[in-house]
C-alpha cells in the first residue's frame, strides 16, 4: 500500500550507560545525565539532548542539556540510531 504519508518526527530514548554519564548544572542544581532523546531530522542527520535527575534527589525540572562532543557519546548516538532503524524496519504492525 503506497501512500504519501508525512512523518513529522522520529525520536528514540536511549539510556546512557553508567560509565558514560556526566553531570551538569542548571539553575544552581547539579544533574546527573542518564538518558538521551535522539531525533532523526528530515535531512537524515541526528540531533540529541540529554536529560537526568538532580544529584541531590527529588524530581527536579524536566530540563534538556547539550550532549558533549565526546567520541564515545557520538558512537552511542549512532549505535542507538542504527539499532532503532533495524527495529523499525522489522515492525510487525499494530496489534489488533
Amino acid at each position: 500500500m503506497a501512500q504519501d504519508v508525512e512523518v513529522s518526527a522520529l525520536a528514540i530514548n536511549v539510556t546512557i550507560p553508567p560509565h558514560l554519564r556526566w553531570t551538569d548544572e542548571r539553575r544552581g542544581q547539579v544533574f546527573e545525565l542518564q538518558t538521551l532523546n535522539v531525533r532523526l531530522l528530515p535531512d537524515g542527520s541526528l540531533a540529541a539532548k540529554a536529560y537526568g535527575r538532580p544529584v541531590e534527589g527529588g524530581r527536579g525540572a524536566y530540563v534538556s542539556f547539550r550532549v558533549p562532543d565526546r567520541p564515545e557519546l557520538v558512537a552511542l548516538v549512532a549505535s542507538a540510531a542504527d539499532r532503532a532503524s533495524a527495529r523499525w524496519a522489522a515492525h510487525t504492525g499494530l496489534d489488533a
